[in-house]
């Protein structure tokens, strides 16, 4: 049987005002550091990560659970994203960030994949 998929509204605005946070934290001209260096990369990478694998989900669940079409808007705003921090002052667009915001996006669509898959 064929399951019709619709856009889910409520999930549409959580994707949106979870871009806007991005967004905001996106135009900060410079955002807390750790102490120590390493420390501090890897939180803020991390923080990329998980910030994107949420963007993910609730773009799989807005478009009624399409992965591709999911990773499709996370990914151009991933893009868009680093795009907007080239014209923040103190900031930097790095594509380096687009594959750690995308990899995020790929760990959470294979957690949900799993999921289904164990029930």
């Amino acid at each position: 049987m064929l399951m019709k998929r619709t856009i889910s509204y409520p999930f549409l605005l959580l994707a949106l005002v979870w871009m806007t946070i991005i967004y905001w934290f996106s135009s900060q001209s410079s955002l807390f550091a750790l102490s120590e260096g390493i420390l501090d990369a890897i939180f803020k990478k991390s923080a990329h990560a998980v910030a994107y694998g949420i963007l993910w989900w609730m773009w799989w669940r807005a478009s009624g659970r399409r992965s591709g079409l999911a990773l499709l808007m996370t990914v151009l705003y991933a893009f868009s994203d680093e795009w907007h921090q080239s014209f923040v002052p103190g900031r930097h667009a790095q594509l380096f960030d687009v594959g750690v915001d995308t990899f995020g996006a790929l760990f959470a669509r294979a957690m949900t994949r799993r999921e289904q898959e164990t029930g």
